[in-house]
């Protein structure tokens, strides 16, 4: 059974990116698979201290954070599955702070000794490659999103340091018009195929 996470940066209930997320993992779900859906809003994770700590010990196995949090527990989760989900609302033309947070304590994912000049992804060299889709949203119509923004951006090199390639991206356009926007069937739609992606 192929083991699916979904980490998702949204700071709303039930808007557009949680919807966007729900849809691709009922569609996993009902093909066999099992997948979890991580709310960053509700994970307490403390901001990096830039110590690099984690980053001294060679190896493809994630560093240890000097932070005593729930970050440990979620970095064992990300090991643990086979394809994840990662999602983040655009905000002022980048992931949410709160996935920003998450994103920058993946530095556990580096190899950066003292003297190195720029860090080596820890799985960069991996060729059981896992997979990710990329959710994210924003005010502005969806191609001046993909074009124009950084969400994508961050959510790809997301992936890639936890060691999953792209295997595609849905940003969903023009999401401010009403107070509780739903999700339109023709997103819906695409969001469920897409889950064939992660099997």
């Amino acid at each position: 059974m192929t083991r699916i996470l979904a980490i998702n940066g949204s700071y709303r209930d039930d808007g557009i990116t949680d919807q966007v997320v729900e849809a691709i993992a009922r569609a996993a779900v009902a093909a066999g698979a099992e997948v979890e859906h991580i709310l960053l809003r509700d994970y307490p994770i403390e901001f990096c201290l830039n110590c690099r700590e984690c980053t001294q010990h060679a190896g493809t196995t994630p560093g240890k954070c000097v932070q005593n949090d729930s970050m440990h527990e979620l970095i064992d989760k990300i090991e643990r599955a086979d394809a994840y989900i990662l999602a983040s609302p655009t905000n002022f033309g980048s992931v949410t702070a709160l996935f920003k947070r998450f994103m920058e304590r993946l530095i556990v994912y580096a190899y950066w000794p003292w003297g190195m000049k720029a860090p080596q992804f820890r799985k960069s060299a991996d060729t059981t490659r896992k997979k990710a889709i990329l959710v994210s949203s924003c005010a502005a119509p969806g191609f001046i999103g993909r074009l124009f923004y950084h969400a994508g951006k961050q959510l790809k090199m997301t992936a890639k340091a936890i060691g999953a390639d792209t295997s595609a991206i849905l940003f969903t356009g023009l999401v401010s018009m009403q107070p509780h926007p739903q999700l339109p069937q023709r997103i819906q739609t695409k969001a469920r195929a897409l889950a064939d992606k992660l099997l």
